[in-house]
């Protein structure tokens, strides 16, 4: 029997590689009779559900949602209203939902939205923790990122270069992430503040068409894939 109202699962899936998933997630996944599938306007799949693939029940039911590109959600929370909705009749009919997310699901994530408006309808939310990108790049290459009392700021490229420049000036280390689109910006940047040394860029980590770069200034002129993220510091930590 199952009860009057189901689960809602926040899952991270991790950056890419499908064993990076928690046994929470893994266990979330299998709890679900329903997957919600988050995709852009612009692609007809979903990352995210290829990385959960290998631990999806024979007979779940997935759910492609799409959820547009914003900047600011409080000003149009209306623009996930429909998504929110089919999610809630799967649940009052008892039917337990999993929402996939790269990452984690409360770190740069579309999930937030959905959590948010969810959180206003008193259903069951139970959100597991993921891998975000920076930390599975970190280990991956071998690159410390905080130690002792340093200080670590996570920054998205997307935001003010006053603003960037001034989380640099008071970090010890720094991850930057969403440089795909102004990496022109970021990189002169980063060669102003003197971090462009110490730099290392890693595309689509653990992901088929994997790059990384300990020289981000030979790739001015590259297209960078949207999985993109830089680390750097002020220590020296590469070979």
């Amino acid at each position: 029997m199952k009860s009057a109202q189901g689960i809602f699962y926040g899952i991270g899936v991790g950056p890419g590689d499908p064993e990076l998933l928690t046994v929470k997630a893994i266990n979330a996944i299998k709890n679900s009779n329903f997957i919600i599938a988050p995709k852009t306007e612009k692609k007809s799949d979903s990352l995210a559900l290829t990385i959960a693939a290998p631990y999806l029940r024979a007979d779940v039911q997935i759910v492609y949602q799409t959820f547009p590109m914003v900047k600011n959600f409080e000003e149009s929370p209306e623009l996930f209203e429909g998504n929110v909705t089919e999610i809630l009749k799967y649940l009052r009919d008892g039917q337990n939902v999993g929402f996939l997310t790269l990452g984690d699901p409360l770190f740069f994530s579309t999930y937030i939205y959905i959590f948010k408006l969810l959180k206003k309808s008193g259903v069951q939310i139970e959100t597991v923790a993921g891998v975000p990108a920076f930390l599975a790049i970190a280990a991956k290459i071998g690159y410390p990122l905080a130690c002792g009392n340093d200080i670590l700021s996570i920054i998205p490229a997307t935001a003010d270069t006053e603003k960037i420049s001034a989380a640099l000036k008071n970090s010890d280390a720094a991850v930057l992430m969403k440089v795909y689109k102004n990496f022109g910006e970021v990189t002169e940047i980063l060669n102003a503040e003197n971090l462009s040394e110490n730099a290392v860029l890693v595309s689509r980590c653990g992901l088929e068409g994997e790059k990384i770069s300990d020289d981000i200034n030979s790739l001015k002129n590259e297209k960078l894939n949207y999985l993109s993220t830089i680390l750097t510091s002020k220590s020296k930590v590469k070979s």
